[in-house]
This record gives structure tokens, sequence and C-alpha cells, in this order.
């Protein structure tokens, strides 16, 4: 029964793996439309320039760009200036950085090359609904203190950041009553359908004037500015010249108002960011070739990629989970500490354990495989110790009597008794996978989960769905495809 089960996932991972990259310039983008606007760009440009470029949108926040870049499973990515000395620079030793110029030799002293700005600030502002605002006498950051009672919703990376919450609630003495994360997309929504008061905004987003909000003036000087710009690795800088000269022609070319109606152009026109870069580009004299795949042709690539996550990590959970669960029943004393610690890895939030895998796997497909597999171990563990501790005393004393060798009751006599629990685990870790490698999206392992994310940002529904119900769909056939296991592998008396 685990053979078969070997050899069906085998079938199903190797379907789903994608062609290795053999990208010339790899780049990455950050989940909010500005960043993978720039980071389709960035892409075109670099073809236009002779190189093979992937883009890998939506790669989660600044940690997880930083690091992939530090890691060398990124060359490029869009950053902005105050994010890099609150965020990146924050707590290194020697005097604050204050201007470009020091960023960039700060940056150089850790192996990235900071590229020319871009020309616009996209600095950070919180806001609220107009009606609101004006109801209520609001016009400054300030004024905010004076209403404990409005409910702020932030997004989740700001919460943490070095310039972000925690110093601006110094900074003005906020103490709201209720200040929850969550992400920017949905803040938005949660104002336009009254569940929030107050959130936080980026300077260049479409979004202000289409949902009607005031943008609250900053009259303590809080947020810096933030310079947009290009990090490169440094080595690639040093490699391939030609390509970061093509990159570097955004310089300067960009400014507050042209960017918000770029972003306008995909968040509320719904265009593709690959036709809005593409034209934007045109402008430059680049002439872009683009091609947007169709549903059918991301519905295909998608299954292939979610096949290949939930694939390959069942297999590796399989291949360690069941000699666990033997051990575990054969060596009573180590049953505990088994259990309890496949039982502790099940409680991480599977968010913190994808970007506890970057430093180790870097980003993509192999740190989302690395964390499936370890939600994975404790259903087929726990189900195959239970399986083995359940067998009846008598049937292994006969087996005993007969003079079997202890291999041998193992594979003859234990595990197909115990073969229905054992299936019934992996069937669980297999259902658990399918609904989790969706987040995996996160870090650049594809899947279902990138038009769920896609669909987030863009507040587009059929795009949601587009990732939702095929996820949904997959489960449902893993369900069925072991409960028709299970006629083939359980013997017909233990059904």
């Amino acid at each position: 029964m685990i053979r078969a089960c070997f050899v069906a996932l085998a079938l199903l991972a190797t379907l789903g793996c994608s062609e290795r990259d053999r990208s010339d310039v790899r780049i990455g983008s950050k989940k909010f439309t500005e960043s993978v606007l720039l980071g389709e760009m960035a892409r075109l440009l670099a073809q236009d320039s002779g190189a093979r470029a992937l883009h890998r949108k939506e790669l989660g926040g600044t940690r997880v760009l930083w690091e992939a870049l530090l890691a060398g499973e990124i060359d490029v990515y869009p950053e902005y200036s105050g994010t890099i000395v609150k965020e990146i620079l924050a707590g290194a030793h020697g005097a604050p950085v204050t201007d470009l110029d020091g960023i960039r030799a700060a940056l150089a002293a850790r192996g990235v090359y900071a590229g020319r700005a871009l020309g616009f600030n996209n600095t950070y502002a919180i806001g609220m609904k107009e009606a609101q605002a004006a109801a209520l006498g609001i016009q400054t950051i300030s004024d905010l203190a004076r209403h404990r009672e409005l409910r702020f919703g932030l997004t989740s990376e700001f919460m943490d950041r070095g310039d972000g919450w925690p110093g601006l609630a110094r900074r003005y003495g906020l103490q709201p009553k209720e200040a929850r994360g969550l992400e920017h997309d949905l803040a938005y929504r949660g104002l336009a359908e009254g569940t929030l008061d107050v959130t936080d905004l980026y300077s260049t987003d479409a979004d202000i004037e289409f949902y009607g909000l005031r943008v609250l003036r900053d009259d303590r000087g809080y947020f810096p500015d933030y310079q947009a710009l290009f990090l490169y690795r440094g080595s690639f800088a040093n490699e391939r010249g030609s390509t970061l000269a093509a990159i570097e022609r955004l310089a300067g070319r960009l400014d507050d108002a042209g960017m918000r109606k770029l972003n306008a152009q995909v968040k509320v026109h719904k265009r593709a960011e690959s036709d809005v870069a593409a034209s934007f580009l045109g402008t430059l004299g680049v002439e872009a070739e683009v091609h947007e795949p169709t549903r059918t042709e991301r519905l295909v690539q998608h299954t292939l990629e979610h096949l290949g996550l939930t694939a390959w990590s069942l297999l590796a959970a399989i291949a360690v989970a069941v000699p666990l669960g033997i051990a575990a029943a054969r060596k009573r004393r180590l049953a505990q500490s088994i259990l309890a610690l496949t039982s502790v890895l099940q409680t991480i939030p599977s968010l913190a354990l994808l970007v506890f895998m970057i430093p180790l796997f870097g980003i993509g497909a192999p740190p989302a495989i690395a964390a499936l597999f370890l939600y994975s171990l404790l259903p087929i563990v726990r189900n195959t110790y239970a399986g083995l501790i359940g067998i009846d005393r008598g049937l292994l004393e006969s087996a005993e009597v007969l003079g079997l060798p202890s291999d041998a009751r193992l594979r003859l006599i234990e595990l197909p008794l115990a073969s229905r629990s054992i299936l019934a685990g992996i069937k669980t870790a297999a259902v658990i996978n399918v609904g989790t490698a969706t987040l995996g999206a996160l870090i650049g392992a594809g899947g279902y989960g990138q038009p769920i994310l896609t669909g987030i940002r863009l507040s587009d529904e059929a795009l949601i769905l587009e990732g939702a119900v095929p996820a949904a769909v997959l489960a449902l056939l893993c369900q069925w495809g072991f409960d028709l296991a299970e006629r083939f592998f359980v013997p017909r008396g233990l059904r």
C-alpha cells in the first residue's frame, strides 16, 4: 500500500514540476499593485536588452524580498528610500543615513547596489473616508488622538515596521480602542463598507480617489521620504551592466501623479499590469511584446504547480512519518516524544513557517514543500501509531508462535492490518496540504494561491474564484482518490 502511494505521488510530483529556471534576470515585487507594475517594467526593459527575464510577483513584504536578494534568489526588486532607512538599515552601526548617497554607501557595504531614484515619492500616509473626516473635523493625524472610538485597520507589515504603527502611535499619542492588522487591499474595502474608520495609505494609491478618502496631514513630520528606486544584487550589477543600464532608463521618468495614474489603470480600469507597463514604456521608445496567458493557460499552470507542491511534500512526509509511527509503536518510551514533536510543528502558524524556511531554502517551491512536509507529519505519524497499537494482541502472539521474524511480522501482518488507519492519515495530510499550499504564492511557489492573492489585491472576485474553486475541487478529488485507493489496498475484512 505504501509503495503504491509512493508511485502515484511521484508521478503527480513529476508532472507538477516546472521547468528549471534558466532566466538571466530574476525580478521580485511586493504584494501591492505599484510594486508589481514596477517589476513588470523592469522585466520588459531587461528583455529589451536581450536578457531572459523572470518576474516573481507578489512575494510578500520587505523582509521576504530583502532576504531573497541577499540570498541570490532574485537579482533586482523595487524599493523605497524610507523603507530602506527605517526597515532595512535600522539598527546598523554608524551615523544615521539621511540621503540617497548615504543609502547607497550603506547598501554597498552589504553587497547591494542601489539604483537612481525613479522620480516619485510614495510615502506612507494615514487616511479615512472624506465624509466621516469632515463630520468629525479631522484634518491632521494629531486630530485622531481626540477620537479613541475610531477603529484602526492597518496593514500587517505596517503594524510592526520601524517606520510604522508603534512609532506613529508614540509620536502622536494615539491610543485607539481597536487597532488591528490586515491586508492592504482589504483595508480599503473595510473603509468602503464602514467596518473600519482609519487605515494607512500609500500616497500614490489610485484607491485614495476611487474610495473618496481624505489624506490626513502629517503635522509632526513622522513619515520620511519614500523615493522609489531599484535594488540590485551586487554581483549582478557587475556582471550584467547592460541589463542594469536598461532598467535604469526608468530613473527620473515617473512623478507622483504619473504613478498614481498607472496604478489606476490596473486597480480601477482592470488592465493587466504587463499591458500598462508596456504602454508606459512605449512613451520611452521601448517596444515591448506582451503575452497575457488565457484563463485556461493560467489554470493549467497553477494546477501543475499546486500538484507539484502537494505531491512532493506528501511523498516526503510518507517516507518519514510512517517509519516514525512504526518506531513510536514499537518503542513506547519514544512515542510521547515523537507525537509531541510532530504536534508542536502542527501548531506553528503556516505563514510564519513559510517565512522561516526562506533562509534555508530560498524562495519558490522548495521552502513551500518543506513547510507542507512538516505539516503533513502529525496525521500520518499519529494514524500509523494508532493503527499499529490497535492490532489485537492475540494475532501478534500467533505470528510469534509461527516463528515469523520481526520484519516479516511488520510487513505481512501489522502494516496490512493497520493499512486503513495509515491511509486515513495520508488522506488527511493530503487534504490539509491542498489548502495550505495556497499560501505558497506569498514566497513565489505559485499554485492556486497566485490568482487568489492577485484577486484580493485587485478586488476581483473572478480571480479569487479562479484559485479558490480549483483548490476546493482538488481537495475533494484527493478525498475521493484515497477512498478509492482503500478499496484496493486495505484488506477486504477491514473495510
